[in-house]
């Protein structure tokens, strides 16, 4: 990643440089407002081959899809720095981004779009594995695990809609059902499928070489399986916005924490917008880098919004300095700076 110097002060800070807070901060600077991207360098999907999904760029890896998202960005006059934002208060009308290394910056607005952390059940084999023959999502990597033995773990209330969605691709899936046995009805859904159900507790994945082989019980029974697809909790990534009395709450799937934002990506908080997986734990790389666009013109919208209504007072009141300072400031002070 290219180094850059950090201005004192953005029209907006964008915390996290995946799909979401790239395409956002492109459609600011198209929009010829000043902004930084700043990503502390750990994506969600870095273990994952590739990004699937995706029209035209199916299959590309993750990191060569970042770097292009990058240098877009820097096209049109964008910043994108490394580093952890460690809080976010506010200062009068702007927002002091802190950063773990001690720089700060001043932005007019914030956009939050740092995604989210995993958290696995405590099953042995899972963390080394994930994101290769350990899945999650039937969209992001079924194609590749298709027509091989696939164990679902239930470890959650959507375990056995994963099942079903894994048996489009697979006439050999079975359900672990480790601490989310299936309902009755849910029993019946699966056996019509042909999806078998294994009771009792997962102790452990079995691994040879670099490739899962089975998955081991805790009575010791040990059943062949080539991949084991694990639906996480998700946890919203945005602990360094409490100051601003925002906190992730649980998500009404019941599969982690999110931050609640309405369609544009608005927040309760005036003057943060959230995109991608912070606020929609589901979200594929399409749908967070869509999201990252629409909050991207919402935010510049509201500045346009702000400066109107700042030239308007200053046009009722042409012989206040005060409000022409602050007009200048707003509208063309960023123009020295090439923006």
């Amino acid at each position: 990643m290219m180094t850059f110097q950090l201005r004192d002060s953005y029209d907006v800070v964008v915390v996290g440089g995946g799909a979401a807070g790239l395409n956002g901060a492109l459609m600011l600077a198209r929009s010829r407002r000043s902004v930084v991207v700043i990503d502390a360098g750990s994506p969600r999907n870095a273990p994952a081959d590739g990004v699937h999904g995706l029209l035209a760029r199916d299959g590309m890896p993750p990191a060569e899809l970042v770097e292009r998202g990058r240098a877009e960005v820097r096209g049109y006059g964008g910043h994108v720095v490394r580093g952890e934002v460690e809080a976010v208060t506010r200062e009068d009308d702007r927002f002091v981004v802190s950063l773990a290394d001690g720089r700060t910056v001043r932005a007019r607005r914030l956009l939050v779009t740092t995604g989210l952390v995993d958290e696995l059940p405590d099953v042995p084999g899972l963390r080394e594995r994930w994101g290769r023959d350990v899945v999650h999502c039937p969209y992001c990597h079924g194609w590749e695990v298709r027509d091989q033995a696939i164990g679902v773990l239930a470890t959650g209330p959507m375990a056995v809609h994963q099942a079903l969605l894994f048996r489009q691709l697979s006439a050999d899936v079975t359900l672990f059902s480790h601490d989310h046995p299936p309902t009755a009805e849910q029993a019946e859904q699966l056996a019509a499928r042909g999806v078998d159900v294994v009771p009792g507790e997962v102790a452990s994945l079995e691994i040879a070489g670099d490739r899962i082989v089975g998955v081991r019980l805790t009575d010791g029974r040990t059943v062949g399986r080539e991949v084991v697809a694990v639906g996480s909790r998700m946890v919203a990534r945005a602990g360094f916005l409490a100051a601003l009395g925002l906190r992730p709450v649980p998500h009404p799937s019941g599969m982690g924490e999110h931050v609640p934002a309405d369609a544009t990506g608005r927040i309760d908080v005036p003057g943060v917008w959230v995109a991608g997986n912070v606020t929609d734990l589901s979200a594929q790389v399409g749908a967070a880098a869509a999201a990252g666009a629409t909050a991207g013109a919402q935010i510049n919208a509201d500045l346009i919004a702000e400066e109107t209504r700042l030239a308007v007072e200053a046009r009722r009141d042409p012989f206040s300095a005060a409000s022409e300072a602050r007009v200048a400031e707003l509208v063309a002070g960023d123009r020295r700076h090439g923006w």
